[in-house]
């Protein structure tokens, strides 16, 4: 299966998770999925006041130079392992 197919795939199985990930693991898959599908972070920090913006810009911001299938290929595997504990 393509690269893209498991994307993809892994997107929807994360809807299928029975608990919920914690909040590291959370940010990670925000992350892992828009340096996959955007590249590095180019958007401005958020406010202050956007304390949960700050944090997903963060993890966003940390991806910073790897590779758009690199990302799609951590966000698979971090999905893939989150279906073995999470289910």
């Amino acid at each position: 299966m393509s690269l893209d197919k498991q994307f993809e795939q892994a997107q929807a199985d994360t809807k299928t998770l029975t608990k919920r990930p914690s909040d590291t693991q959370l940010l990670d898959l925000y992350a892992f999925f828009k340096q996959g599908t955007e590249g590095d972070n180019t958007t401005s920090k958020p406010g202050m006041f956007d304390i949960k913006g700050q944090f997903k810009w963060n993890a966003w911001k940390d991806k910073a130079g790897l590779s758009k299938e690199d990302a799609k290929q951590k966000y698979v595997d971090l999905v893939n392992g989150l279906l073995e504990t999470h289910k």
